[in-house]
């Protein structure tokens, strides 16, 4: 299975254990978003790394900002993303704000406000 195919089961995985959540807080809606479109770029991106990298940083950036907790599946799923984004080394490193979910959204896509 390819790292594309595992991070994608694994995106999906994660993205139904965050929409069952009772409570959903804006933080959590902007992560299901952002895990939503990453699902849909997969197959497409040139570095799905480096991507994958930056999901990881967004999660955890709105996971503080939110004061959201994961539970340890949870927790898991998002470390493996994140051993699957430190392939992209240094082309991983992004110098953006990891806090704007605009970043994974091309121009001609809507991006939903929450």
């Amino acid at each position: 299975m390819s790292m594309c195919e595992e991070a994608k089961m694994e995106i999906h995985e994660l993205y139904n254990l965050l929409s069952q959540r009772a409570q959903q807080p804006p933080e959590l809606l902007d992560i299901t978003d952002v895990l939503l479109q990453v699902y849909k770029r997969m197959e497409d991106e040139k570095n799905p790394a480096a991507l994958l990298n930056r999901l990881v940083n967004y999660i955890r950036n709105a996971a503080l900002k939110g004061k959201l907790h994961f539970s340890k599946k949870e927790e898991a799923l998002i470390i493996q993303l994140g051993v699957h984004g430190q392939k992209a080394g240094l082309n991983g490193i992004y110098q953006g704000d990891y806090s704007d979910k605009s970043q994974f959204y091309r121009f001609t896509e809507p991006m939903p406000r929450r």
